[in-house]
């Protein structure tokens, strides 16, 4: 009866009756109680999965605001002017450029009062001002604001580019474009959707593909994947009540669809891989499915915790973007988890070997013969030195660039500018440097518009445009109650690249300090989005060593009490610190130094985007210790079964193979679909994914691992007597 399918683990085939001893293992009682309970356990899911989702469409997702996001001295200054009482506007602004006239030629001086008669007309817009022209004198910025709410203005920004568009097509002859706050949200907006568009239509059929090779079968191919999609449903669902507590940062749910893809068509491979091997070697059914679950299963178990505290990192670093990113994580890599356990129990309990349904001639079999991996094998552990030491190397030398890598906030650059609003961005930005992107000062006093504080005003607009680092476009609005000055001008450079970043230290540390902070009372602090990187920067630089010590230091724990031994948690940390380190150097030459740029359709900015780095260090860690458990697991099982350690790992790692490349080529394509994005972080982030999986599942995989673990023999299972208290877990 399918009641008694779990009653203890099974004995393996190659395992004697005399050394088989019974442990608890929780994945094995959940498997047990799901199969036992096979309609709860599936009907569960489901009620969860609604449940959840229709949560999430009652309460809604709060997401985070302007003013939760910064660090530093330009989250005071952006706290400071929410707190005065600014309105509340999104500001946009038109260039009129020539390469042959000058702003003071009747047809250009006729196209600029256009532009402003085009806009005004509209109804959209108040305070429009056209006195800014370049210094070469070539080009002419028409300012305004959007009127009403800021966080509409993008969904009403349309007809004002209509007008501008207008203007640009009765001068042909000249260059006419709109940029600001709305248009280039409602232009990034539209490339989110695009690009969500495009990665729904091929990361579902991309993977179900990869699976329905690696299965040879339809129904074993489409279980992974709803299971996937299910458990990033309801943590959408999940995200929505957690949003309360933590606001949702905008790229949440793209990470969430991505790791929901990833970890949950690897746990339900490691699982469906296990049980078809099992009956591969002639077990019954319900003799399979329960070592699966109490092998393949406690694997699953051991590697979402280790996921998760890797994460969890992330709630250091007190960083709004971070926590959100770690929230959302934490709960689909938790939810996946939680249905690999439970209800895939249940579904394989009751589909039995009906489960290859829909066999594919020539692509099906229960278990693969890893030629490819036993000849790599061979070779590594008949010279595990050599092996080891030309693996290092390699990647070392991946690693070097690391070194060099420099980081720096996205801002408008961190897009494809292949879009009107971005376009014009890059105009405005040369003729006018900085002031598409200003640099925002805060002066807080008793009354800024005194006199004493009004020189002081003017003195610093002087001593600033004097370093000839900071530039027009000057302005200063005052807050209703006149305690507040927000003062706005341009930074040299692109506005996140070194030139800007070196232009807020002048800010800060020169031209402020001899001017306006002069004033007695007076409190000041710079915003903007150069500003934002130098103050991210220096908040990351203290938190990372933080939270290194934090993933580190838990993931070692972790790996000890699970397979009880110094020796395999320290050489699983420091493999699995160089795959990370690996990437880290791929990154720098690619998104940084330029190679391949136009492989990957993007423009190299010379830094790395900041969140970047710290985000793939507790997402790597967290993706190859999931390997890494899976493998370990194996070896620790032919050990435990009075195998040579030599001979566990072999067999382990041959035994793994055909899973690990499968789960691998999975996380690879859903990743790799990422770079196909306009948004460069997104590039950043699925080629930094991609690159740490493939070297993870190959090079440390197929080569460090196995030669190390061969050099140290019988070493690598040392714990010391003292901790003999640990609990004794099964891998069998």
């Amino acid at each position: 009866m399918t009641t008694s399918i779990m009653q203890r683990p099974a004995l393996g085939p190659d395992e004697h009756p005399a050394t088989h001893r019974r442990t608890r293992n929780l994945a094995a009682t959940v498997a047990r109680f799901s199969a036992r309970h096979r309609a709860t356990a599936i009907f569960g899911w489901l009620l969860f999965v609604v449940a959840a989702t229709v949560l999430s469409a009652a309460i809604g997702t709060i997401a985070a605001k302007d003013s939760d996001y910064g660090n530093g001295e330009s989250r005071r200054a952006d706290k400071l002017i929410e707190a005065a009482g600014f309105p509340d506007r999104a500001g946009e602004m038109v260039i009129v450029r020539s390469d042959t006239l000058t702003a003071d030629a009747p047809e250009f001086q006729g196209a600029v009062r256009e532009a402003v008669t085009a806009v005004e007309g509209t109804g959209q817009v108040e305070n429009v001002r056209a006195d800014a022209v370049s210094e070469d004198g070539h080009a002419a910025l028409v300012t305004f604001d959007m009127s009403g709410d800021a966080d509409t203005a993008a969904d009403r920004v349309q007809p004002v580019l209509d007008a501008v568009a207008g203007v640009q097509d009765r001068h042909p002859d000249l260059y006419v474009g709109q940029t600001g706050a709305a248009s280039i949200d409602k232009a990034i907006m539209q490339g989110l959707e695009e690009d969500l568009t495009l990665l729904s239509m091929l990361s579902i059929p991309v993977t179900l593909g990869i699976l329905i090779v690696a299965f040879g079968a339809l129904l074993a191919a489409v279980l992974p994947l709803g299971l996937a999609l299910t458990a990033f449903m309801a943590s959408l669902g999940l995200l929505a009540a957690a949003s309360r507590l933590f606001p949702t940062a905008d790229s949440t749910t793209h990470l969430m669809l991505l790791m929901g893809l990833a970890v949950g068509v690897d746990y339900c491979l490691f699982y469906i891989r296990r049980e078809r091997e099992e009956r591969a070697k002639g077990a019954d059914p319900e003799t399979a499915l329960a070592i699966a679950a109490a092998t393949s299963g406690r694997s699953i178990l051991i590697s979402a915790f280790t996921v998760i505290i890797a994460v969890a990192g992330m709630f250091l670093t007190d960083d709004t973007a971070f926590i959100s990113l770690a929230t959302g994580t934490i709960l689909v890599v938790a939810t996946a988890a939680l249905g690999s356990l439970t209800v895939l129990p249940a579904l394989l309990s009751k589909l039995g070997d009906r489960v290859d349904l829909g066999r594919i001639p020539g692509l099906y079999r229960r278990e693969s013969n890893g030629r490819f991996w036993r000849l790599v094998l061979k070779v590594v552990l008949r010279r595990p030195g050599v092996s080891a030491a030309f693996a290092a190397a390699a990647l070392v030398a991946l690693a070097t660039p690391a070194l060099g890598m420099r980081t720096a906030s996205d801002g408008a650059d961190g897009f494809k500018h292949d879009k009107p609003a971005l376009i014009a961005y890059d105009e405005v930005s040369a003729a006018f440097p900085g002031g598409a992107d200003p640099g925002v000062v805060v002066v807080k006093a008793t009354d800024v518009t005194s006199p004493r504080m009004t020189a002081a005003i003017d003195a610093f607009k002087t001593t600033a445009l004097a370093t000839g680092k900071l530039h027009e476009p000057v302005t200063v609005e005052v807050s209703p109650d006149k305690t507040v000055a927000r003062i706005s001008l341009g930074l040299s450079g692109s506005g996140t690249d070194a030139a800007s970043e070196d232009a807020v230290h002048v800010l800060r540390d020169k031209v402020i300090p001899a001017t306006v902070l002069s004033v007695d009372g007076a409190e000041v602090a710079v915003t903007g989005e150069a500003a934002q990187s130098v103050d991210f920067n220096k908040a990351l630089t203290g938190s990372v060593p933080l939270v290194f010590a934090f993933v580190l230091g838990l993931a070692f724990l972790l790996l000890l009490v699970s397979f009880r031994s110094v020796v395999v948690a320290a050489t699983a940390i420091v493999l699995n610190l160089l795959s990370v380190a690996a990437a880290y150097g791929a990154l720098v030459l690619v998104f940084q130094e330029g190679m391949g740029e136009n492989l990957l359709d993007f423009h190299a900015r010379g830094a790395i985007t900041s969140w970047i780095p710290l985000f793939l260090f507790v997402i790597l860690f967290g993706l190859s210790m999931d390997y890494h458990v899976f493998v370990l697991s194996r070896i620790r099982e032919g050990y435990d079964r009075g195998w040579p350690t030599k001979l566990a790992v072999s067999r382990g790692i041959r035994g793994t193979a055909g899973v690990i490349t499968s789960a691998a080529v999975v996380m690879v394509a859903v990743f790799g679909l990422f770079t196909t994005g306009s948004m460069t972080s997104m590039k950043e982030m699925g080629f930094g994914l991609a690159v740490a999986v493939l070297i993870d599942a190959t090079i440390v995989r197929a080569v460090l691992l196995p030669s190390v673990m061969a050099m140290l023999g019988d070493r690598n299972w040392y714990l010391p007597k003292w901790l003999g208290w640990l609990p004794n877990l099964s891998h069998r």
